[in-house]
């Protein structure tokens, strides 16, 4: 990120990255403007979601995101199903904007490329369980003797330190104990089809744990080690209920579906409508649309009133109350499947989805949601494994002949 050049441990001189933020590098927008990550390099030892998102994130803006897989396999989401040919959806959405290089950290060359990489990377992004960048020699002590300046930020379920740290866990079990599952709500706690834990819990506070530190650093010139628990990155998420107990308010949760005002409601076609009249002028504009001003003062019942508005909404389908409601400024929305979002009028006049082609095949991936006003975000296909292993190498100063040892010793595809 920064321009200057340092002094290595060998005593040679290399210059970290080719300019700080903001400034022109790699990952130029399509337009010409300079992204605002542009010159952030970034090494990515991440699989699966939480950390992948982080990067994505950081892509998307300009970064130069260096994915690490291991040759052969790569990471284990490349093979998760459904496939686009022969890749998965999900690693497609996942990675787009980033380059692939093929490195085996269980071997000492593989360890020692990393080592060796860090001098020109700004931060480093890990997920793996509590102590295993350690034994591999990759713990943060390891990277900041080759490069004082270098950000580590691991992302676990239940953080580096504390009782729980060698705990397994998925999205669930960090939603369970963090509480957002054990809010009072009708029938008791659903299992959450969407992983809060991972990307609200996980990626969102990496991202920005990972800037708050580059930030730093123009000041200091210090890199930092960054814990992000994605158990602990789930408790803003009861900031309301928090207060409410704070306040000495307890039993059903304010927004968990008991009050009529509200909720979500079946429609006559068996789809659904989602109701947010929460605040007083919404509900009375709510009741004078369908005629009920005896429910004016009724606004935060349960039970019968609940029944009472779940029978109207039954009377109509889903698209018709939708039209009969929006022009009174109610604040109720048609409750979209994952298959209705691309063409809905919102999303395509935003632009939230687009088409991006690669390994074979198209997907249409969602936009990251920072909107830079003339700035436009690249688009590049995900990588193939291992696919700028010799140019990253090269460009980190690798020789010709140590490019081709490290492919033969490592099994990496060059």
């Amino acid at each position: 990120m920064h321009g200057a050049t340092e002094q290595g441990p060998e005593g040679d001189r290399r210059t970290p990255s080719t300019g700080p933020i903001g400034q022109p590098g790699i990952g130029p927008a399509p337009d010409g403007a300079a992204l605002p990550l542009a010159g952030l390099h970034v090494l990515d030892l991440t699989r699966l979601l939480p950390g992948p998102y982080a990067t994505l994130v950081l892509a998307d803006l300009g970064a130069d995101v260096v994915k690490v897989e291991e040759p052969g396999a790569g990471d284990y989401l490349r093979a998760s199903p459904p496939l686009l040919g022969d890749t998965s959806a999900l690693f497609h959405l996942l990675n787009r904007n980033k380059r692939s290089i093929a490195l085996d950290l269980k071997r000492p060359a593989g360890r020692e490329a990393v080592l060796r990489l860090i001098s020109r990377y700004d931060v480093v992004v890990e997920s793996f369980r509590p102590g295993v960048l350690g034994r591999l020699g990759l713990d943060f002590e390891a990277l900041r003797a080759r490069q004082k300046r270098v950000i580590l930020c691991s992302i676990t379920g239940y953080g580096q330190e504390g009782a729980w740290r060698d705990r397994a866990g998925h999205d669930i079990d960090y939603q369970a104990l963090a509480g957002t599952l054990g809010t009072d709500q009708p029938g008791g706690p659903a299992t959450p089809a969407v992983q809060i834990g991972d990307v609200g819990g996980g990626s969102w506070p990496a991202a920005l744990g990972i800037l708050a530190a580059a930030y730093e650093r123009e000041r200091t010139g210090e890199g930092r080690a960054i814990d992000i628990s994605m158990t602990e990155g789930c408790l803003p998420f009861l900031t309301i209920e928090l207060a409410r107990r704070a306040g000495g308010e307890g039993g059903q949760a304010l927004l968990g579906g008991g009050h009529a005002c509200y909720r979500v409601y079946r429609t006559s076609d068996s789809r659904h409508v989602a109701l947010g009249a929460l605040e007083p002028k919404f509900w009375l504009a709510f009741c004078e649309a369908v005629g009920r001003p005896d429910w004016e003062e009724r606004q935060f019942e349960g039970g019968a009133l609940v029944r009472e508005v779940e029978a109207l909404f039954a009377t109509r389908g889903r698209d018709e109350w939708v039209a009969l409601l929006a022009p009174h400024d109610v604040c109720c929305e048609p409750v979209l499947a994952p298959e209705e979002l691309p063409d809905h009028p919102l999303h395509r006049a935003r632009g939230s989805f687009f088409p991006v082609e690669g390994l074979g095949a198209v997907a249409r991936h969602a936009a990251t949601p920072v909107r830079i006003r003339g700035v436009t975000m690249p688009r590049r296909p995900p990588p193939g494994l291992g696919e700028h292993t010799a140019e990253i190498l090269s460009e980190a100063g690798f020789s010709t002949d140590e490019v081709a040892a490290l492919a033969r010793g490592g099994a990496i595809p060059i």
